[in-house]
């Protein structure tokens, strides 16, 4: 099955969209009913997503091509840019995409955010900060 095949789905979504358009990376050429890819996250944010939707839409395909029931472990050299930006390793990458609650029971994001919401709901500890510290360094 690929991502455009997969029904019911934002990918299938996105993609539908994007190709109907000029600029899919474009925040008023993406689709309306999902929060929209904003782009680089060293700007000023806008309201969105913090990379690009085609960086997006490279990823899912990637990882889709990557875990498969008659491939064991087999991860080939050209990874999406994005996992290096987000700072986040090819296997933690293709760990969680199979296993996400296992790490994290709550809250999920970088430690500093995740220290920042705990504090605002006056929290006293910081539940899944040990997943978040491997998984997710940034």
């Amino acid at each position: 099955k690929t991502p455009e095949g997969s029904t019911h789905t934002s990918i299938q979504k996105r993609l539908s969209k994007a190709q109907k358009v000029a600029q899919p990376n474009h925040p008023q050429q993406q689709e309306n009913q999902l929060l929209i890819f904003a782009g680089n996250p060293k700007e000023d944010m806008p309201k969105g997503l913090p990379f690009r939707l085609t960086d997006y839409l490279e990823l899912v395909d990637w990882t889709g091509r990557i875990l498969r029931d008659d491939k064991r472990g087999a991860i080939p050299e050209n990874t999406p840019p994005i996992l290096g930006r987000l700072n986040i390793e090819t296997k933690h990458w293709l760990y969680l995409t199979k296993n996400f609650e296992s790490p994290f029971k709550g809250l999920v994001g970088s430690v500093e955010k995740l220290k920042q919401v705990c504090q605002k709901l006056g929290y006293e500890r910081t539940p899944g900060i040990n997943g978040c510290k491997q998984y997710l360094p940034t």
